[in-house]
């Protein structure tokens, strides 16, 4: 598959096997000696997609049959769970059908491998879509819930909150869909480096105010309990500590697919940024791993 598109490898496995040849896209482009590829194994592509299956599989199981967080902040995190699962299982299948390719078991069946290309495909960006509108939901949510406490209830309801799951998984996939039939097009990687920047924002901006108001709360208890200033101080580190986590995790996992994409319409024949597009698999790994890491956060 080409790499100017956020899509997955199965297209370019197929060619490879076919005429033994380097996928499309990347044969056009000349890096030198100098660029640095980190290989990606099959099969640390595919454990990292079972552990991410299992993990958030039971985040959706556990919610789903506990009643007593059958409440509109454990329903953004079950989506956002279910959201990370089928990144995982878009990874796993992916990784399984190359595998086969690899073997020859899917030898000149390239009608079958295009249609599961296109599905993987759909998988893949309508999962990523819904991730970062599940986080930036999950950031709303708890805004209200410090800055709106005796309002929250009235505010975030139930119904509400299933509204707006039907409405992001909605978007999802006719984004999504719109995205694999139209990805060369350069306003589609525009959307999608906008909906990461506008979650990025929005993430820091609630957080940090989230942030600001709990070390004005924590200074109010401490001018109450003068002798508890040091419990303040350390009250402050480990917010500060939690909200560099929070954000670093999540930029540091999702930053280099967009810059990727940024990349693509800012300088998509310059060698610098070939070298770059050889590494797509590894902005995917870590995709992957974010979707790791989100239980052991939110859940």
């Amino acid at each position: 598959m080409p790499m100017q598109a956020p899509q997955s490898r199965l297209l370019g496995s197929l060619n490879a096997t076919a005429t033994a040849s380097p996928s499309p896209g990347l044969a056009a482009n000349h890096t030198g000696p100098w660029c640095l590829q980190v290989p990606i194994p099959d099969g640390l592509f595919l454990s990292l997609g079972l552990v991410s299956l299992v993990e958030n599989l039971l985040v959706v199981v556990a919610i789903a049959k506990n009643r007593n967080l059958h409440s509109p902040m454990y329903c953004f995190i079950c989506c956002l769970a279910l959201s990370d699962l089928l990144v995982s299982v878009s990874s796993v299948l992916e990784t399984a059908v190359l595998l086969l390719l690899e073997a020859g078991a899917l030898a000149g069946r390239a009608a079958v491998v295009q249609q599961l290309d296109d599905v993987i495909d759909v998988l893949i960006c309508s999962s990523m879509v819904s991730s970062l509108c599940f986080l930036g939901a999950i950031a709303v949510d708890r805004y209200i819930s410090i800055f709106y406490a005796l309002r929250y209830h009235s505010i975030v309801t139930l119904p509400r909150a299933r509204c707006v799951v039907l409405a992001v998984w909605g978007a999802s996939v006719t984004s999504s869909s719109l995205f694999v039939a139209y990805y060369n097009h350069t306003a589609v990687l525009l959307c999608l480096i906008i909906l990461f920047l506008a979650m990025l924002a929005l993430m820091a901006v609630l957080y940090v105010r989230m942030f600001t108001r709990a070390c004005q709360h924590a200074q109010g208890i401490a001018r109450l309990h003068k002798g508890q200033r040091p419990s303040h101080q350390g009250s402050g580190l480990k917010g500060a500590a939690t909200l560099t986590i929070l954000l670093g995790i999540f930029f540091f996992c999702w930053g280099p697919f967009f810059l990727h994409l940024a990349l693509i319409v800012l300088c998509p024949r310059h060698p610098t940024c070939s070298c770059v597009f050889k590494n797509f698999n590894l902005f995917l790994t870590l995709i992957i791993c974010n979707s790791i890491v989100d239980p052991l956060i939110y859940a």
